[in-house]
């Protein structure tokens, strides 16, 4: 056993009546922007090229944690978005009885240049409806507005230098004000933060406490080095006094441990007088594969003699569990066990929360209840590898091991056609188990692989009757995945094809997706599948 295996299990056996097992939002919920609106706390977490987009979760006690809403339905085009661009870094605030959200479209990060939107909308409730979106600038990525006490607004920025030749080219802080009423920005930009040494300085947020102005951004990149910095001033515009002890965040000199790149964290402050921070991490599996992509934990944090923000418990590693602040510490009666569930029985009038599409809305266009009651029609879309209509509905993977399971009536006429039940990364990296047609087969029931310019098939397809539905299941362990097949909804469970190692399903800024599709590279829109459920198992 590691040292932070060790570390961490010592750490499941103290105060299971108090502490909540991190991360407290597991798979793809990274950049969490944590605020606190009366007696609620609301998580926005980013969702790339995922629509619905920027999920919030609530809680009303930090320990237990709901799918609130997601914002984005109809104001994002993210058509031919590249992967790990699109909806980053979401900022949430409330001010004047109105939730303000800040939020990033990206368009492209080929260098030297980064292609972005930044956008704010507002609503009086949580759940909408929301405004139409105001065009705020490009200058950077990772924006947040400020409420000062005098009632003035202002934008932070990344600034983004695509003069410098190599490396960084993160190169600071910007703010500039916004006008609510006119909505729109005013005067300058104007640089108050060069970063520190760690540098990549990125994810501002701005918070006044105790007459000074504390500025806490991410830096040393989203990997290993990864980290959570502080500075501050007496006014807003600066000179910024960085925190000596920076970083207060990172698990970069820790390559042991079981909760890796931390970093890109937000505070609030509890009703109590307690503070919290949420910050993103990964747990990578056999300490390499970030399969379960970035994730939201919680730490609790104090404020020093200095006025200095420091861990609770001390140093600057993420700590494997949260500490409930007293006023809450009944609700976190066991430490939880992280495995997670879902099923969707498509009997409703609509689909469950927590559907997701790659850059499309699951919507009536290509996703019907009414069809065929006690179904969900998938209407095809293009390839597994397109930008643009890819009709795959698919759910966060949470769990290291998990089993998921569906049953497909699909009738195909040709190899171009395609339905089954998918573990999606991004466009260049899938496994498929998949139904078709072969010509001297009839229907078949087979495994794709891609992984970047690679692309495989199952070497002996299965043949299967030409009519009848036909369940599909996949088992992950860890770094292996197995996939199943029966006949009808109630036969015997047969192996399909040879165990694989999903390691490549990492990498990036998402994380894998587990989900249900249907392709058509004859005619778009050219054929359908009904799937009778679609069920979902975490282990551990």
């Amino acid at each position: 056993m590691h040292t932070g295996e060790k570390e961490a299990a010592a750490a499941r056996q103290t105060g299971a009546r108090t502490a909540i097992e991190n991360p407290v939002l597991r798979g793809f919920n990274p950049d969490p922007c944590l605020i606190r609106v009366e007696g609620t706390y609301y998580v926005a977490v980013s969702s790339f090229e995922w629509l619905p987009g920027i999920r919030i979760y609530s809680s009303d006690d930090l320990a237990y944690w709901s799918h609130r809403t997601d914002v984005l339905r109809e104001a994002a085009d993210l058509a031919g978005n590249p992967h790990n661009c699109s909806i980053w870094a979401p900022q949430l605030s409330y001010a004047d009885g109105l939730f303000h959200l800040i939020y990033t479209d990206v368009k492209s990060t080929r260098r030297p240049f980064k292609d972005v939107r930044n956008y704010l909308i507002t609503a009086s409730s949580i759940e909408g409806p929301w405004s139409e979106p105001v065009y705020l600038n490009g200058i950077g990525f990772d924006p947040s507005l400020f409420h000062d006490d005098d009632g003035r607004k202002w934008l932070l920025n990344v600034l983004w230098d695509h003069r410098i030749s190599e490396g960084n080219k993160s190169v600071g802080i910007t703010i500039q004000e916004y006008d609510p009423l006119l909505r729109r920005m005013i005067g300058r930009p104007v640089k108050i933060f060069d970063g520190t040494e760690l540098r990549k300085t990125e994810a501002p947020h701005m918070y006044r406490h105790g007459g000074w102005y504390y500025l806490i951004t991410a830096e040393g990149g989203t990997g290993a080095g990864h980290a959570v910095t502080v500075a501050r001033s007496r006014g807003l515009h600066g000179p910024y006094e960085v925190d000596p002890g920076n970083p207060v965040l990172t698990s970069g000199d820790r390559p042991d441990w079981p909760l890796q790149c931390a970093g890109h964290a937000s505070l609030v402050d509890t009703p109590g007088g307690d503070w919290v921070i949420a910050h993103l991490c990964t747990r990578p599996i056999e300490g390499e594969y970030a399969i379960l992509g970035r994730e939201t934990a919680l730490q609790r944090v104090r404020w020093d003699e200095e006025g200095w923000l420091r861990l609770l418990e001390g140093g600057h590693t993420p700590q494997l569990t949260f500490l409930l602040p007293e006023e809450y510490a009944s609700s976190g009666s066991e430490l939880s066990s992280g495995e997670g569930s879902f099923e969707d029985g498509f009997e409703g009038a609509e689909l469950q929360a927590g559907w997701n599409g790659p850059r499309i809305l699951p919507n009536a266009d290509w996703c019907s209840l009414n069809a065929r009651p006690g179904y969900l029609r998938l209407t095809a879309g293009e390839s597994p590898q397109s930008l643009f209509r890819h009709h795959l509905l698919a759910i966060r993977q949470t769990d290291r091991s998990f089993r998921a399971e569906t049953t497909v009536d699909y009738r195909p006429l040709s190899f171009l056609q395609m339905a089954g039940l998918m573990l999606y990364l991004c466009e260049t990296r899938y496994l498929y188990a998949f139904i078709s047609h072969d010509e001297r087969q009839g229907r078949i029931v087979s495994i794709m692989r891609g992984e970047e310019d690679e692309f495989e098939l199952m070497e002996h397809p299965v043949s299967l009757a030409e009519e009848g539905e036909i369940g599909l299941a996949v088992e992950v362990d860890g770094l292996r995945a197995t996939f199943g097949y029966r006949l009808g909804g109630s036969g015997e469970w047969k192996s399909l094809g040879e165990p694989y190692s999903i390691g490549f399903l990492s990498g990036g800024f998402t994380g894998n997706f587990v989900g249900i599709a249907v392709h058509d590279l004859e005619q778009l829109h050219g054929s359908h599948a009904d799937f009778g459920y679609f069920r979902y198992s975490g282990y551990k």
